[in-house]
């Protein structure tokens, strides 16, 4: 890839600078899309930066990224084209002009809730796909992203709840099958080499009861449409971490100045306890006399005797 400035991130668009929590949302997408991209014609709408479309192109036969912003798709044919098989235009992804029948499989992630061309969007993925073609695209529930969590994101113009997703996806495709997405706190067990077989997962409540699978209310939806029926071979669960963990040392960071921080304000809740106890002058003398020879020593003390006096006020 060329060295090619970043850009700007505005929170509307993802770029693969971000770091801890939304990286592993946006990433996780694509790699779970690029075992369905291998040797297919990929159509990535609304592909912003253009790091979706290159993973994708690893394996794809051919990849054209598209999108509205001609910033974005003059920085991602810059950055990404050198890699032969990925090609990068500016269009609408609500109003594509696209041969009908010529793409294998189109993913288009962070988008719908973008839009209020939704059907349009839907019904122009379907037009340009081939009759065996899939289509991989995610949505936050609402009920979860934004109801639940008294959230309103400025940048979503219409987010669904399940049913209205599946509802509109259902127009031009028979075949759906719905993944939820959320960022997990898990104990991980695996098969070592060969032994690695069928996915195993329960999830424990509160009252430290367990259940089988994984109970959770999804943050995103992921929904694979087709016109045929689906393979049958499609993955039940789909995992992703970093090898660095990166999202761990930020809040063993995080942790560690909290620490810190709570241990100083014990010392400075005992020192002050210290000076009510003792009696006002005490406190003052202390203070004017203090362990330094300089008498601008008792002008730094104001708040020592600030303290001492509150009570007696």
């Amino acid at each position: 890839m060329n060295p090619t400035p970043e850009l700007n991130f505005t929170g509307e668009r993802f770029t693969p600078e971000c770091v801890r929590e939304i990286w592993y949302e946006h990433w996780h997408r694509y790699a779970f899309a690029r075992s369905l991209a291998a040797g297919r014609r990929v159509l990535d709408a609304a592909c912003g930066e253009g790091y979706g479309s290159a993973i994708l192109a690893v394996d794809a036969a051919s990849v054209l990224g598209v999108d509205i912003d001609a910033l974005a798709i003059a920085h991602a044919s810059t950055r990404y084209g050198d890699q032969t098989n990925l090609h990068f235009e500016r269009a609408d992804a609500t109003a594509l002009h696209v041969t009908p029948g010529s793409i294998d499989l189109v993913v288009s992630f962070e988008t719908l809730e973008h839009v209020e061309a939704q059907d349009a969007l839907v019904n122009g993925f379907a037009s340009a796909l081939t009759e065996e073609g899939l289509l991989l695209i995610s949505c936050p529930d609402k009920a979860v992203y934004s109801d639940a969590a008294g959230f309103q994101n400025e940048f979503h113009v219409r987010e669904l709840y399940r049913d209205e997703l599946l509802s509109l996806l259902g127009r031009y495709f028979p075949h759906v099958r719905l993944y939820g997405q959320k960022l997990l706190f898990q104990s991980v067990i695996w098969g070592d080499g060969s032994a690695a077989g069928s996915h195993h997962a329960v999830t424990a409540h509160a009252d430290r009861s367990l259940t089988d699978g994984l109970d959770y209310a999804p943050v995103y939806f992921l929904a694979l449409c087709s016109r045929r029926p689906l393979p049958d071979d499609l993955p039940g669960l789909s995992l992703f971490g970093d090898r660095d963990e990166s999202v761990y040392s930020h809040y063993n960071h995080e942790i560690r100045k909290n620490m810190a921080a709570g241990k100083r304000i014990a010392e400075l809740e005992a020192e002050l306890a210290d000076l009510r106890r003792r009696p006002a002058d005490d406190v003052l003398e202390s203070a004017d006399r203090g362990p330094h020879p300089d008498p601008s020593v008792s002008t730094v003390a104001w708040w020592r005797r600030w303290l001492a006096r509150k009570p007696h006020d």
